[in-house]
């Protein structure tokens, strides 16, 4: 079977991963460690990466089997230990993606744009099922809408996750506020795969199923 983009890519940035120093990403950010992984939890998961091959696995937890990261997971992950500054650190203060600190403003709209439409239908009118998911991510409640909580992507980096239903003049809607420093930490093309994730797990928990990264 040919390999897809997505692996191409993944696997590439794996080997470029293995360029960076290690104990810079451990030091930045109390990385639990041996000789032979790294660990960092993301989204409520723990994940572990190789030192020398610089494979990502999710860590096995409850029913939740072993394998590999998906491209999201794995390309947030490089991300976080690889481009974020030397003194990152949060303003404590939240805005939508499109007002970032630091994005570069284009004519041709922005990664994410128009999307979770299938997931805001999915969610419409479950605000219970999505508030207990939300929850079982480690979420909890804060800002606006008819499902708010905060939810952390990295034990260092937060995301407030809102939803609201449809009504009769609007249809069901999803946002992310991030702290207004995030592009500090991760490129903005990062935070869709982010995103995508996020609204992946919340779908997985929502229903108890076991829904595989691209």
């Amino acid at each position: 079977m040919k390999e897809s983009n997505y692996e191409i890519t993944k696997k590439k940035t794996a080997q470029q991963f293995l360029q960076y120093d290690q104990k810079t990403m451990i030091e930045k950010y109390h990385l639990d460690h041996d000789e032979d992984y790294l660990y960092l939890t993301f989204v409520s998961q723990l994940y572990r990466i190789d030192r020398t091959s610089g494979l990502v696995v999710r860590c096995a937890a409850g029913s939740l089997p072993e394998r590999e990261a998906g491209y999201d997971e794995a390309m947030s992950i490089y991300d976080i230990l690889c481009y974020a500054k030397e003194n990152c650190s949060l303003s404590g203060k939240y805005c939508l993606t499109n007002s970032l600190k630091g994005i570069v403003k284009t004519s041709v709209g922005h990664p994410g744009d128009g999307s979770f439409q299938k997931e805001k239908m999915y969610f419409d009118k479950e605000t219970e099922k999505l508030s207990e998911a939300c929850r079982k991510l480690g979420g909890v409640p804060a800002g606006k809408g008819d499902v708010a909580y905060r939810i952390q992507v990295f034990p260092f980096l937060p995301v407030i996750f809102q939803f609201w239903n449809s009504d009769e003049d609007f249809d069901a809607e999803i946002q992310f506020l991030w702290d207004e420093n995030t592009l500090q930490y991760m490129h903005f093309e990062t935070l869709w795969y982010v995103m995508s994730h996020i609204v992946r797990r919340l779908m997985e928990e929502a229903d108890g199923l076991l829904l595989c990264d691209r």
